[in-house]
């Protein structure tokens, strides 16, 4: 069985125990969809202190250690909750993790060096005896743990294994510091290849740029992004290493915890709704209206946003285009926190617009949703934007997004075409005041004038899916790219591959009936080809042969290669007059060692009887034919052969034409004498069987002549003598109407015994010399020839 993935996810921030952004997120939703995809994952964490307390009740400690960092020895405690099946683990330490806020201080470069540090030298202590095979590092707070990994672990054995996964979340925080941390901190100042890929000038070093140059793998958070991050514009200074590294960079879009954003289970938001019944949304609208202190009205359009107040986020757009948006009629609600100078101006606008514009300069997760439960749109004119959730939970919500067509909007918000009603949302292209404005009033005409278009359009954006499933899925392809050698690990695969199983079983058993038609269908085929080089063929002789023909293949599902062992040695054809007499003593005694093999009911054998008396006849009134011509003995012969080795009485007939009338009339004379052999050998069988029911003649006869060529297949005149005794026993195939019947009276009277005394091993070890005595007399017959 495969061996499950164990994963160690490392970030800054995990929803829902710390969060200021998208980061929070992905770390507390991909994890979890890992897990269902089949893998084992810790995440690893900070212990900040604005952890809430009872996530902290909740905290179990598992273990301890110190990290060097540098001169120092640094202590760092673990502790664990477990939650949806995945083990979050928190590493604690007081002096760098005991703060107000997950960042924004003087020392965040040696704090979260320490928190790359810790989490490689945690891989030691892990609980449970969990082996990391891969660490997924996520944005610059943990860019150096591939640094450490490759620098200072990759000679110990249990690191050797463990592949390094870097995302990019947003390219533009690279975590650039002085150099001077190089040996203070980090304490590689001394190796110089690490220098190198550090530095990112004469002063300073770039955390993320280490990364990008150590990891195994590099992903983005969405396919757009991938490409944009590789030019100059969006590149922020590393696209020069971003295009050196293509061949492992990789876009993954980003999914949505669809869980805590279910506007039909959703407890943050006034009411609830869903596509079907969204009524509780208009009650949302109401509801946040009066709690912004807006104007209650569901005949204006609702705007929000829920974002970071920076330039990155489109802040200058916004600021530019407030004044026309808000006097064309449209309410706008702003939430987040950022930079001084957009606080002021959302502010001012506040106070312009009452009524109109709402500003809550705040970061206020339960408010964030009720305004995308109650906005009609949602605006991110961002000048970049990785991926971007906040479009997503608005599409979920209902609420339909305005974006800027670059990095993950593109890739999740399909502008609308009020042509076809396609799409779920409204996009524009570049960043430009001007046309965002455009783009809002686009959406708020749809909004005034098509209602039913409106609501097509959130119809499809509530349909669209964001789950982390694929996303996760995507992720599982790049990690198992780095282990080749592990088998992927398919949960719940042993369930789903049992019923098969046991269908092949039940149907197993059917395969042997397949084979034995198979194996009758050759001869049926064999058939066919030797029925026209009969001239006067008796109709009743193949009706009763025919039937026995089936049986046949049944019984013996072996003989299909026989045939081809026999074509070798019918090549000369010279024996076939001399070995008449011979065969039919070789036949009987060929015969008693099948009866094994032969046994079939006696009824079946009872129609057969009479038939036994035409063909003796026929055997005599065809030996007389064959005195007059040689050629007739021939064909007869083709036909008597064809269901064994029809291409070698064929073969032998056309050399048997063109011989001189001295070898037609030696031949015209030994016949009689076979015919009278015949007659004599029916007699004594029949003296011998006298109440046996000798059915399924041909059977017989094709088993005598078929087993006699198995015994010497390497043997060339005793093939020849089993054409000959072919010749005399013409019931082996349908169309021949020759003295057969000698040699089926023998066989069925070999059956009769074979019956009544059921060991038939005795009768087998005298095939040998039934067929070593024909060869022996073969000798004297060439002389009387």
């Amino acid at each position: 069985m495969a061996k499950k993935l164990q994963i160690v996810f490392a970030s800054a921030e995990a929803a829902p125990f710390v969060k200021t952004g998208g980061l929070g997120d992905v770390a507390g939703s991909l994890p979890e969809a890992l897990v269902q995809a089949g893998a084992d994952v810790i995440v690893m964490v900070p212990k900040y202190a604005t952890i809430a307390d009872e996530f902290k009740a909740q905290m179990e400690h598992v273990g301890q250690f110190y990290v060097p960092l540098g001169w120092r020895n640094e202590y760092c405690g673990m502790e664990r909750i477990v939650r949806d099946g995945v083990t979050y683990l928190f590493l604690d330490n007081e002096h760098y993790f005991n703060r107000s806020y997950p960042y924004g201080f003087f020392d965040d470069g040696e704090r979260f060096a320490f928190f790359s540090k810790a989490v490689c030298e945690s891989l030691q202590y892990l609980p449970d005896g969990f082996m990391c095979d891969i660490l997924h590092c996520n944005d610059w707070h943990t860019a150096l743990a591939p640094v450490f990994l490759r620098e200072f672990y990759m000679d110990m054995p249990l690191y050797r294994n463990v592949k390094t996964v870097f995302s990019i979340h947003n390219i533009a925080f690279q975590g650039q510091f002085t150099d001077m941390l190089l040996g203070d901190v980090l304490g590689m100042a001394h190796i110089e290849p690490a220098v190198r890929q550090l530095r990112c000038d004469a002063r300073s070093i770039n955390y993320m740029q280490g990364a990008l140059n150590y990891s195994d793998a590099i992903t983005t958070v969405s396919p757009t992004y991938s490409w944009e991050i590789r030019t100059p514009e969006f590149g922020e200074g590393l696209d020069g290493v971003l295009r050196r590294r293509e061949n492992v960079l990789s876009g993954i879009l980003n999914g949505l915890d669809l869980k805590s954003n279910d506007p039909a289970t959703d407890s943050r938001v006034h009411a609830n709704y869903s596509r079907d019944d969204r009524s509780g949304k208009a009650a949302c609208k109401a509801a946040l209206q009066a709690e912004l202190g807006l104007e209650v009205r569901d005949d204006r359009p609702l705007m929000a946003m829920v974002t970071r107040l920076t330039r990155q986020k489109g802040m200058d757009l916004v600021t530019y285009s407030l004044d026309r948006i808000l006097s064309g009629g449209v309410q706008v609600a702003v939430l987040g926190t950022g930079d001084a100078e957009y606080e002021e101006a959302l502010r001012y606008f506040e106070r312009t617009y009452p009524g109109s514009m709402a500003a809550c300069i705040e970061f206020d997760p339960y408010l964030s949703q009720r305004m995308y439960s109650g906005a009609d749109m949602f605006l991110m004119p961002s000048l970049f934007e990785p991926c971007g959730l906040s479009q997503m939970i608005a599409m979920r919500y209902g609420t339909l997004p305005i974006v800027r067509e670059t990095g993950g909007l593109k890739d999740t918000v399909i502008p609308y075409n009020m042509f076809t009603g396609e799409g779920t949302g409204f996009t524009f292209t570049h960043f430009n005041g001007d046309e965002m404005g455009d783009a809002v009033f686009r959406a708020a005409r749809t909004f005034w004038d098509d209602k039913d278009a409106w609501n097509k359009l959130i119809d499809n954006a509530m349909d669209a899916d964001f789950s982390w499933t694929r996303s996760a899925a995507a992720y599982m392809d790049v990690y198992y790219g780095l282990h080749p050698e592990m088998e992927r690990y398919v949960p719940f695969a042993p369930e789903t591959a049992a019923e098969p199983k046991a269908d092949e079983t039940d149907a197993a058993p059917v395969e042997p009936e397949a084979a034995s038609d198979e194996a009758a269908a050759p001869e049926q085929a064999a058939e066919k080809p030797a029925e026209p080089a009969v001239s006067a063929p008796e109709p009743a002789a193949p009706k009763a042969e025919e039937k026995p023909a089936a049986p046949k293949a049944d019984a013996e599902p072996a003989p299909e290669p026989e045939p081809k062992a026999e074509e070798k040695p019918a090549a000369d054809p010279e024996p076939k007059k001399t070995t008449a007499r011979k065969t039919t003593k070789t036949a009987t005694k060929t015969a008693a060692t099948k009866t094994t093999a032969a046994k079939k009911p006696a009824a079946k054998k009872a129609p057969a009887t009479k038939a036994a008396a035409t063909k003796t006849t026929a055997a005599k009134t065809t030996a007389a034919k064959a005195t007059t011509t040689k050629t007739a003995a021939a064909k007869t012969t083709a036909t008597k052969t064809a269901g064994t080795k029809a291409s070698a009485a064929k073969t032998a007939a056309a050399k048997a034409a063109p011989k001189e009338d001295a070898a037609t009339a030696a031949a015209a004379e030994e016949k009689p004498a076979t015919a009278k052999t015949t007659k004599t050998a029916a007699k004594a069988s029949t003296a011998t069987k006298a109440a046996a029911k000798p059915a399924a003649k041909t059977t017989a006869a094709k088993r005598t002549a078929t087993k006699t060529a198995a015994a010497k297949p390497a043997s060339t005149k005793t093939a020849a003598a089993k054409t000959a005794a072919a010749k005399a026993t013409p019931t082996e195939k349908p169309a021949s109407d020759e003295p057969a019947a000698v040699p089926a009276t023998k066989a069925t009277a070999a059956k009769k015994p074979a019956a009544t005394e059921p060991a038939p091993a005795a009768p087998e070890e005298k095939a040998p010399k039934a067929t070593s005595v024909s060869a022996a007399r073969k000798a004297p017959a060439r002389k009387k020839r």
